[in-house]
């Protein structure tokens, strides 16, 4: 089955709550190879304003991860996910992501363009912290191959 073309402009249900923890971040700083100490070091972060240590700005994938999942599991989508690349990442802030937010994301599947026999998926996350105000927009853009026969 090839990619769904009603699925533009499904919107998800919103993600449980993603807590960002201290150690995650830590985590995933080192996994980047993001070494300024604000990513490691809660004082380093807190002579900068911030209340703890901040994320890298791809740690948002983290949590749109979640939102991706729905979309691939979604029966109507035509996704498979074995025949799935990540072809493209974008992220617009408006805040850091800091240790201690709760998240919460939404998917809202924003286009879909079809080379060949292959589709570009782009996809936008809404991530929010737990006031509902916005932290950052992930926006995914996944290159779905032909079904092989």
């Amino acid at each position: 089955m090839p990619v769904n073309p009603e699925i533009v402009g499904r919107v998800f249900p919103p993600t449980a709550p993603y807590l960002v923890g201290r150690e995650k971040v830590r985590e995933f700083s080192r996994a980047v190879f993001a070494s300024d100490p604000q990513h490691v070091d809660p004082e380093a972060a807190q002579a900068l304003g911030y209340a703890d240590v901040v994320a890298p700005p791809t740690f948002a994938m983290v949590v749109q991860d979640l939102t991706l999942q729905q979309l691939i599991a979604a029966p109507d989508s035509g996704i498979v996910l074995s025949r799935v690349i990540h072809a493209e990442q974008r992220f617009r802030y408006t805040r850091a992501i800091v240790a201690g937010d709760e998240l919460t994301a939404q998917l809202t599947v924003k286009g879909i363009r079809t080379l060949g026999g292959n589709a570009m998926v782009t996809s936008d996350a809404e991530v929010v912290d737990a006031d509902g105000a916005h932290v950052v927009t992930a926006t995914s853009v996944l290159l779905v191959g032909e079904a092989s026969e």
